[in-house]
């Protein structure tokens, strides 16, 4: 008799694969983003930033496996949430055009549609025992533990870069639409997906920031209509940005 050393994958691993063959089918039918978007322009790298607009082919394996598209969509559910507890608390809170599911999301659109965002939700009112000055932009994010303590402590500017520069922007952007927005500060929300803990923060607005963030839209944007490659963030590969980079490979292949 022969015996059989290999793995044979459980019931349960069987299901899980039926499950992220489905969604990594859905993710390549859907069509890739033709624009920047807003939301990632604090990223560290302008390099990853033009690579990422351009939609340029990944490294190997660097594409999102089915347990990245899950996270994803837990992160959206517990978004919706966070939406009908605030709303409970007492804030008028609009997600979408008249807060009717087939309004319109909240978003902004410049630079001939090549750079576009679109935000969480608008509060017009809050409960009247916290002063909330309005109307407010209202940005939401889910974090593991470990990052939603940092966040708790050193707050969204120093923690989570990404994420205030993507507030300032959107409050910058969604002025013309919403006049106002950025007089007030922003309200950013933090669930943490490990223990459902929430961190509330007022961000006011950074007009440098903001402008920072455009002027490095236009640059990816000028950048890629001339065929230029923008800078790396770094000087070497094993810089921590670089090692988690879906173009790490690519990128260190170019010139410098």
């Amino acid at each position: 008799m022969t015996l059989d050393y290999n793995h044979r994958p459980s019931f349960a691993e069987r299901v899980n694969a039926a499950v992220d063959r489905a969604l990594t089918a859905d993710q390549a039918m859907r069509p890739r983003r033709d624009y920047l978007g807003g939301s990632r322009l604090g990223h560290a790298c302008e390099r990853a930033l033009q690579f990422e607009f351009t939609a340029t082919p990944k490294d190997e394996g660097k594409d999102f496996s089915g347990q990245s598209l899950r996270i994803f969509a837990i992160g959206h559910a517990l978004e919706d949430l966070a939406v009908a507890w605030l709303r409970d608390a007492g804030f008028d809170l609009y997600t979408r055009r008249g807060n009717r599911p087939d309004g319109g999301q909240f978003g902004f659109s410049v630079a001939g549609g090549r750079i576009r965002g679109h935000v969480d939700g608008i509060i017009a009112t809050g409960p009247e025992d916290l002063g909330l000055a309005v109307p407010a932009l209202w940005e939401c994010k889910t974090m593991n533990a470990k990052n939603w303590r940092a966040c708790v402590k050193d707050g969204i500017t120093k923690s989570k870069p990404v994420y205030a520069a993507q507030i300032a922007l959107y409050q910058a952007y969604m002025e013309g639409t919403v006049p106002g927005l950025s007089d007030a500060p922003a309200l950013f929300t933090a669930i943490n997906k490990d223990t459902a803990e929430l961190h509330h923060e007022l961000v006011p607005f950074d007009a440098n920031l903001a402008q920072r963030m455009s002027d490095r839209g236009v640059r990816i944007l000028q950048a890629t209509d001339a065929g230029e490659v923008l800078p790396r963030v770094a000087t070497t590969p094993d810089y921590f940005e670089c090692r988690f980079c879906s173009w790490l490979e690519r990128c260190w292949r170019l010139e410098p």
